[in-house]
């Protein structure tokens, strides 16, 4: 009987020492598996800090150009407004009203677009 219990208890040595291998290697695999995420992390850090400036530099580009739009559109209005002022004057009150308030709203639709572009490019 006694080589019975030897038996069993080399059994059980060997799978106990089997599974401490087992998660020695799992521990061993995650600690592998987390310093290559911290690797990659690392060598795409540069190409993305890249990517980021570059989309930076052409939505500054972007909002200088809108800017730019504005400000001739702008004048072209002004410039429009001015012609018509003489025209509005001459209009009976009721018509004169409603191109005023048709003027009135056209501002504030402006003055709403330019508030949505960014302040990049002051």
């Amino acid at each position: 009987m006694p080589e019975l219990k030897d038996f069993t208890d080399e059994i059980s040595r060997t799978a106990r020492d089997a599974a401490y291998v087992v998660v020695g290697l799992g521990v061993l695999g995650l600690q592998r598996v987390q310093v290559r995420r911290q690797e990659l992390s690392k060598r795409l850090a540069e190409p993305r800090s890249q990517v980021e400036s570059a989309l930076e530099d052409v939505r500054g580009e972007l909002t200088r150009r809108a800017r730019d739009v504005d400000d001739r559109l702008e004048k072209v209005i002004n410039r429009l407004e001015s012609t018509w002022e003489p025209v509005e004057q001459r209009l009976p009150s009721q018509a004169r009203s409603f191109v005023h308030q048709a003027r009135t709203q056209a501002r504030e639709a402006r003055q709403q677009i330019r508030a949505l572009l960014p302040d990049h490019a002051a």
